[in-house]
């Protein structure tokens, strides 16, 4: 075993080059460096780097590395570094349970040891430095007091109230992501009181590398994604998690995070179909440099309340979004159990409280009950978490363990008989028989055609289509076709294509059906001896670009799924081209109890070199009535502010409008899916 190197003080290390995961200095690509107190069995001991083994992984022939190590390794050559016997990485398999429960429970120092002479297991260590390290806490800290200007610098020579030219971004709020400001962007998460004083100071935001690992290099991530530099958005952006994927497993990264670079590729100046591209190669490794918000600084005389964690406030328990509440339950020892069993649902992201057992501390305690949502434990965030890694932080937790939970109201005693408790709100029946009576154009660079194709046949023949879509599903997006097969009649005419929104057929229209309504119309008029159909072709100009440059093998990658797949869905960008007569509108309700920001940044409007511009939701800040709703997503579409249009309106227009709304504003938005990678 080599002797372990000697760390610098604490006070030598900067933010920036410290590993954020066990604490000590090397290089994004090189493995995490550990001290350990005592003699590793050579068995635990990987034969490339000669240290511990870090995420085991067993050859065929019968040897174990690490991974990345031997990912390393076999990518210039095709054998195994001990037997020379030929290898390949997909033929590998993670290492037994036994042997990672070994692997994480050998003894090590913090790497601050100057300050902290703490020693614990190497699985304990990041959950150490990120809870309780004075050390680490204190470097977190003076790199985001360096990274956040004060509000004076944020508001320059403007004068009072000027946030429309302001155009503050918060990737311009990071010390290494600063950049020009983006035009069309507004703010309405930075608001001032009538003292002209600041209610919250600058967003913290800081990059974070994110290292995914598969067995399956073609495995999909499990995001969907918006934006791209040519839609208003610019960045990419992380809609949604998808539940059970890779990335929802893995934890780290959250809807709402800017994805900057994947295996040192830049997505910024890269359109939407680029980033897909890249964002779909097959690798077993794949690194993610994202941008993440972190929430608001407050003001000093709120610094007892972290920055990171909810408001403790009650919201008018009335509101959407229930009542957040802070409960700490302090052990006796450490391992004794807190008596709370959690459970994941079908219906939302998060983990949930199914019951408390009697006599457990939680029970005992009183403050959390059964159905509440579980938001964040010791400052870590659980939204899109799982129980087993709500479990894992409760185990790591020394003697005091903070909740953070929202409860929702009780819709069984409100007469809602029929719904369980863990329903997230009262339906809105308005909102699924709701086209949109606001026109506007698409956003520059997209379009569409439409499309009719009349023909005869037998009754017995098929069209030789499959669909999806229609208004009861998630997204209610309008009934769309996933392929059209080589046997029927529409594959022969050649009109119509995979991705069409179907209008009518045989003059019946079809924009407004259920899945299922669309399916037993479709087959009643195929039965006919003459059918006409009407579709909607959309267009993107960077799509279009791309497939006359790209080769066969590049656009399969671009598609994705074959279009005989019936799981087949078109890109986020798809949908942007459609006109605003086949949009569906959602009206969503944010309420706050105070002068608090509502918690969103918003792009696009009208600009003379551009035009008019659509707004879109880009950044919902954590902790405000925005992402403790829930309902809004990073690339909505905000098309009325309380019934009032946004067509037309530039950036000096919406911001008053909002700001004007004290407790209360409805958004009326459309929203589409993101694309799936």
């Amino acid at each position: 075993m080599t002797e372990p190197k000697e760390f610098p003080p604490a006070g030598g290390i900067t933010w920036v080059r410290v590993c954020k995961e066990c604490g000590q200095c090397h290089d994004g690509r090189d493995s995490h460096l550990f001290e350990y107190q005592d003699e590793v069995d050579d068995e635990l001991v990987c034969h490339i780097c000669l240290q511990p083994l870090l995420q085991p992984m067993d050859t065929p022939c019968g040897h174990t590395y690490c991974f990345q190590c031997l990912s390393t390794f076999l990518h210039d050559q095709d054998f195994c570094p001990v037997d020379r016997q030929r290898l390949q990485l997909q033929n590998c398999r993670a290492s037994s349970l036994l042997v990672r429960n070994l692997l994480d429970k050998l003894a090590v120092l913090c790497p601050f040891h100057s300050e902290c002479q703490q020693s614990m297991q190497r699985c304990e260590l990041q959950p150490h430095l990120h809870n309780r390290c004075p050390a680490f806490r204190r470097l977190r800290e003076e790199a985001e007091r360096k990274k956040r200007p004060s509000w004076n610098e944020l508001k320059g020579s403007k004068s009072d109230g000027d946030l429309a030219d302001a155009k503050s971004t918060p990737i311009t709020h990071t010390g290494q992501l600063s950049g020009p400001s983006e035009p069309g962007l507004v703010n309405p998460a930075f608001e001032e009181g009538e003292d002209d004083t600041p209610l919250r100071s600058s967003l913290v935001a800081e990059a974070t590398v994110v290292e995914l690992f598969r067995e399956d290099p073609d495995e999909d991530l499990g995001l969907r994604i918006v934006g791209g530099k040519d839609t208003p958005l610019g960045n990419i952006v992380i809609q949604e998690i998808v539940r059970d994927s890779l990335a929802a497993r893995d934890g780290k990264l959250a809807p709402g995070d800017h994805i900057l670079e994947v295996n040192d590729v830049s997505l910024a100046s890269i359109p939407h179909i680029r980033a897909i591209t890249v964002l779909r190669q097959s690798c077993s490794r794949i690194r993610l440099t994202v941008m993440q918000e972190k929430g608001f600084k407050p003001r000093p005389e709120h610094l007892a309340q972290p920055s990171a964690s909810p408001p403790s406030q009650s919201p008018n328990p009335n509101q959407n979004h229930g009542t957040i509440i802070q409960v700490t339950l302090v052990k006796r020892e450490r391992s004794e159990p807190l008596g709370i069993k959690l459970i994941r649902k079908s219906e939302e992201p998060g983990v949930f409280i199914l019951d408390l057992l009697p006599g457990g501390l939680a029970a005992k305690d009183g403050k959390l009950r059964n159905n509440d949502k579980v938001l964040g434990i010791n400052g870590q965030d659980l939204r899109h978490g799982t129980p087993e890694s709500a479990a894992q932080i409760i185990q790591a937790c020394e003697m005091r363990v903070n909740f953070v939970v929202m409860r929702l109201p009780d819709l069984s005693e409100e007469g809602g008989e029929g719904q369980s408790r863990g329903s997230r709100r009262v339906p809105e029946p308005q909102y699924f028989r709701r086209r949109s009576e606001y026109l506007k154009e698409p956003p520059l660079g997209f379009s569409s055609q439409e499309k009719t194709v009349s023909l005869k046949k037998e009754p017995r023949h098929s069209l030789g289509i499959t669909i999806a879509g229609g208004r009861d599903c998630r997204c209610r997006l309008p009934v769309y076709i996933t392929s059209v097969q080589p046997v029927g009649c529409l594959h022969r005419d050649g009109t119509i294509k995979t991705g069409d929104v179907l209008l009518s057929i045989n003059g019946m229209d079809l924009t407004h059906l259920t899945y299922n309504e669309a399916v037993t119309i479709l087959k009643t008029q195929a039965a006919q001896n003459t059918v006409t159909l009407q579709v909607i072709q959309t267009f993107s100009e960077e799509e279009e670009q791309v497939g006359e440059s790209s080769t066969r093998e590049d656009m399969d990658t671009l598609e994705g799924p074959k279009e005989d797949d019936i799981n087949w869905a078109p890109l986020w960008t798809h949908w942007l081209g459609l006109p605003s007569y086949i949009h569906w509108c959602r009206d969503i309700m944010l309420m706050k109890t105070n002068s608090e920001s509502w918690g969103f940044s918003i792009v696009g409007g009208y600009e003379e070199s551009r035009g008019q511009q659509p707004f879109f939701i880009k950044t919902i800040v954590p902790g405000t009535p925005a992402h403790f709703d829930g309902r809004l997503k990073c690339g909505d579409e905000i098309v009325a502010v309380n019934g009032v249009t946004t067509v037309g309106m530039n950036n000096s227009s919406l911001i008053p409008m909002l700001k004007l709304q004290k407790n209360k504003v409805t958004l009326t938005v459309v929203s589409w899916p993101g694309s799936l990678v």
